[in-house]
């Protein structure tokens, strides 16, 4: 049994298996995404110390980074105090969002209930993800 698995074991899962991710950057503690985790990605995430996710429409692990250069180093693991939760704090290369934002959270409900944009777009996501 790993590190990895002792901690998993700890934590309450959803009936998938997952846990809710938050990341969030180390250095100024804002929130750039929130993602799922599973055994097998949080062993990942520990091991290699980038964060590697649970991709519940795909079904498959990815590695924030992969495709786009925008890693994130892991800095530090926590649990929230239910153990229902996990935050990582990181170190973000680039923009965290795919959308091409620094993070994911870059749009605030205005008065009027209405979504509205408040920070600047970093990249454009066709300029991020490019095809061959």
């Amino acid at each position: 049994m790993t590190n990895a698995d002792n901690i998993f074991d700890s934590l309450k899962t959803d009936a998938n298996g997952l846990v809710a991710a938050v990341v969030q950057d180390a250095a100024n503690g804002e929130v750039l995404m929130v993602a799922w985790m599973d055994r097998e990605a949080l062993k990942r995430t520990l091991e290699e110390g980038k964060t590697c996710f649970f991709s519940r429409s795909r079904q498959k692990y990815w590695v924030k980074g992969e495709t786009s250069g925008h890693y994130q180093v892991v800095k530090e693991v926590r649990a929230d105090c239910d153990l229902d939760a996990i935050l990582v704090k990181v170190e973000q290369t680039g923009a965290a969002c795919h959308a091409g934002y620094r993070s994911c959270f870059y749009r605030k409900v205005d008065s009027g209930g209405k979504l509205e944009t408040v920070e600047e777009q970093l990249k454009r996501p066709e300029d991020i993800y490019k095809t061959p």
